[in-house]
């Protein structure tokens, strides 16, 4: 994966129907990340992963990369992978999902997806990692933003600025201007 131009790893539910408006939205916003030159890098499973790749595929301008992992269910690679990796191992995966890229969006999802989003944030929380991170679907994200307030900030087992390592978002376009905005810082 190394040599890739800058990459945008996409996560979320494998179990998102292609008529959810949420695959229409990590479609269209990997579509967009990928006429811009960004690398779309998924889990390359099927709902959000093949979302993502399916319009990074589209734009034909970048690759879209797929890195499945070997499951007893649910995880077929999706067609619009252009490069697919099949791993045998989650630590493995996660780490390649992670390592290439510098923006991360995180959709409605089970406990892979936030198991992956938790990752990344340690990451950056600690400093071993520069990145943006979205969470997309404040409705979805509310009860967790509710438990960071309630629990680990009251507690103070996180403080204020760990909440800056992420940004909540509702809408495509606040999240495509945001990255071209730090594209070009």
């Amino acid at each position: 994966l190394h040599g890739l131009p800058a990459a945008v790893s996409i996560f979320g539910s494998a179990r998102t129907a292609s008529t959810d408006p949420m695959y229409r939205a990590a479609e269209r916003i990997a579509r967009d990340l990928a006429e811009r030159g960004f690398a779309v890098i998924t889990g390359g499973g099927p709902g959000m992963m093949e979302a993502a790749n399916k319009g990074a595929y589209e734009s034909g301008k970048s690759p879209s990369i797929g890195l499945n992992i070997v499951l007893p269910f649910e995880q077929v690679t999706n067609k619009y992978a252009t490069s697919n990796f099949v791993f045998s191992n989650l630590s493995a995966r996660k780490f390649a999902l992670i390592e290439c890229s510098s923006a991360f969006l995180v959709f409605p999802g089970g406990f892979g997806t936030l198991d992956e989003f938790f990752e990344i944030l340690v990451l950056v929380q600690t400093g071993f990692k520069r990145a943006q991170i979205y969470l997309y679907d404040e409705e979805f994200y509310a009860p967790l933003m509710e438990f960071f307030r309630t629990s680990l900030l009251k507690s103070g087992a996180i403080n204020e600025e760990d909440m800056q390592n992420f940004k909540l978002c509702d809408s495509v376009d606040e999240i495509l201007t945001d990255v071209r905005r730090k594209e070009n810082e």
